[in-house]
């Protein structure tokens, strides 16, 4: 059962017996960490326990560095209470962003804000070694720049653009990542760094951070749309990343739109990824270019963020580059509509930052193609976590664990120790 970000259940706070007792103490604390400031008292009746159960296990609280007493607060009547507080920086995340062409590092405090940031060019696709050598780099400085050392590290989260299997999820697709050959490349972190290693796939934690701390904030069913290099979805499904059974759900970027469309390295023709992808949107841009070298885009080096930056000012190339963009992506889009009728879509990556200029013609298409039932309940969205968003999800899905779990913090003799 995964945590709730935005409120407090009581389904998910109380002791269940059929998902084994979990210790008392584990229940304050996840119940401090999401009202974040709190008194014994109010602890005691949202747990429906005693206040001296309370007093005796918000003494062993104490001792983590998890919690910490802020001083009195309001009175009721009676003597002013003293206020709990969740210690938000005691410890830290690493949340590691590999995409097809970069690695990004965030190390986050454990309410989701980026104290450290660190990104590089890299090409993932065809050189895995080099690609863990720069996560180390990456996420070495990070720490510097942090000063909390290993041992207030409670873990490293990793997204990565490939399917992730549960059963083997360091051992990344060999379709979407033929040069990583089925290798786990990932484990030496885990050595590294001596904290537990969390991967799954990018959009997936592009779903989590925005159910966490973004878009998706207090939705339970969305779909999180990552328009990047590739194209991927990650579907919130009652609170939860579904993940199918082998961990290929949301795959959406590998559906056919044109069966006659160019060739897809998954072996397919006419992948959404071949019409709306980066190398797509780019190639879309020379070839319009061509026929109007009146563009701003003209003689410029051709990027996504160059194409979002003309459209934004304006060019008509950029945004009907941008426009047939939203074209392609409504269709698969409408067909996850009509599948999940989610409550929301929210679209993230490199082409959202162009807003409204994909967005309406993308609701749209949306609109035309899907049921009227299923579309009249799903808003669409940009997301607002920017660049950071998969990193921070990363993060996330390490700290979900640990409030899960939190047996995974590190222990104050851990950390003196190290």
């Amino acid at each position: 059962m995964g945590m709730r970000p935005d409120s407090l259940s009581k389904a998910g706070m109380r002791i269940s017996s059929e998902e084994g007792a979990s210790p008392l103490s584990d229940l304050l604390l996840r119940m401090i960490w999401q009202l974040r400031r709190v008194s014994r008292a109010d602890l005691a009746r949202h747990a429906d326990i005693s206040r001296s159960t309370v007093s005796e296990l918000v003494k062993d609280l104490l001792q983590t560095g998890l919690v910490a007493e802020l001083g009195a607060g309001p009175s009721r009547g009676g003597r002013r209470p003293i206020v709990l507080e969740f210690q938000d920086e005691a410890f830290g995340i690493l949340g590691v962003d590999i995409g097809a062409a970069h690695v990004a590092v965030a190390l986050t405090d454990l309410r989701g804000r980026v104290l450290a940031w660190n990104e590089a060019g890299h090409p993932v696709r065809e050189d895995p070694e080099g690609t863990r050598q720069l996560i180390s780099e990456l996420s070495d400085a990070c720490l510097a720049r942090w000063g909390g050392g290993t041992g207030r590290l409670v873990g490293v989260g990793i997204a990565v653009p490939s399917p992730v299997d549960p059963a083997r999820p360091r051992v990344l697709s060999e379709v979407a990542l033929p040069a990583w050959r089925g290798r786990d490349w990932l484990g030496d972190l885990e050595v590294r760094y001596g904290v537990p290693v969390r991967v799954d796939n990018d959009a997936n934690l592009g779903a989590l951070a925005e159910r966490w701390w973004g878009a998706g904030l207090g939705v339970d069913d969305f779909v999180y749309l990552k328009v990047a290099t590739g194209i991927g979805a990650g579907q919130i499904v009652r609170g939860e990343i579904y993940r199918g059974a082998t961990g290929i759900a949301g795959e959406v970027g590998h559906l056919v739109i044109d069966p006659l469309g160019p060739p897809c390295p998954c072996g397919l023709d006419g992948c959404l990824t071949t019409l709306v992808g980066s190398r797509a949107l780019i190639q879309s841009a020379a070839a319009l270019i061509r026929e109007h070298p009146e563009s701003t885009l003209a003689g410029e080096e051709l990027t996504v963020d160059a194409i979002v930056n003309a459209a934004l000012a304006g060019d008509p190339i950029a945004r009907q580059v941008v426009h047939e963009a939203a074209e392609h992506l409504g269709i698969a889009v409408a067909g996850m509509v009509s599948m999940l009728n989610p409550a929301l879509v929210i679209v993230g990556g490199g082409l959202s930052r162009v807003g409204d200029l994909l967005l309406d013609p993308l609701r749209d298409v949306i609109g035309r193609r899907s049921l009227i039932t299923s579309v009249a309940g799903t808003e669409v969205r940009a997301s607002n976590l920017g660049e950071q968003a998969t990193a921070l999800g990363a993060a996330t899905l390490v700290l979900e664990a640990a409030l899960e779990n939190p047996r995974l913090f590190p222990q104050p003799q851990t950390v003196r120790s190290r």
